[in-house]
């Protein structure tokens, strides 16, 4: 008996050694980039796309941005920018009528949504780091493709190899 015993602990662990190094694989594939301000006043700018042709993928890189339309799995997406108010603090916006800066790009199936308002339909509460302004809950892709569908929240969207790997949820009252 102790023998099942240990070579069942042994392969378990083994098991777990096997999916660690995986996930760190996976993150250890994304390379860091450079993240924009959060609240920046200007949209930011990606030279290298053409907006002339249909909308695709932005380049590797942060958007400071929200998804406008999610179809089946392809999301679509937008630069957004802060507009100081004056008599509340301000907003966020999107580019102006007529403007065709978007993009569009397949929602990874391993992406990273982290939300600034919890998990599911009901949102439970604030899941906000407090120093940075942006969500810190890991949710489900379910929720992510469910919450863009509703309404337009600004986050910090990294996209790599050009699908949509994060989500970071911008908290804004």
């Amino acid at each position: 008996m102790n023998t099942l015993m240990r070579s069942l602990l042994a392969s378990g662990a083994a098991a777990a050694v096997v999916l660690t190094s995986g996930a760190a694989a996976d993150a250890a594939a994304l390379p860091k980039y450079k993240a924009p301000k959060t609240f920046g006043t200007t949209f930011q700018a990606d030279p290298r796309h053409d907006f002339t042709k249909r909308i695709h993928s932005r380049h590797n890189g942060i958007l400071r941005g929200w998804i406008t339309h999610v179809s089946g799995s392809v999301a679509e997406y937008e630069p957004i920018r802060w507009k100081k108010g004056t008599v509340t603090e301000g907003r966020f916006v999107g580019p102006p009528e007529g403007d065709a800066r978007a993009y569009a790009s397949p929602i990874a199936k391993n992406v990273v949504f982290l939300s600034a308002l919890g998990c599911g339909s009901k949102m439970t509460g604030l899941t906000v780091n407090r120093n940075t302004g942006l969500g810190s809950k890991r949710c489900s892709r379910t929720d992510l493709i469910k919450r863009s569908k509703g309404f337009q929240r600004p986050a910090l969207i990294t996209v790599h190899k050009s699908k949509i790997v994060k989500v970071q949820e911008i908290y804004t009252p």
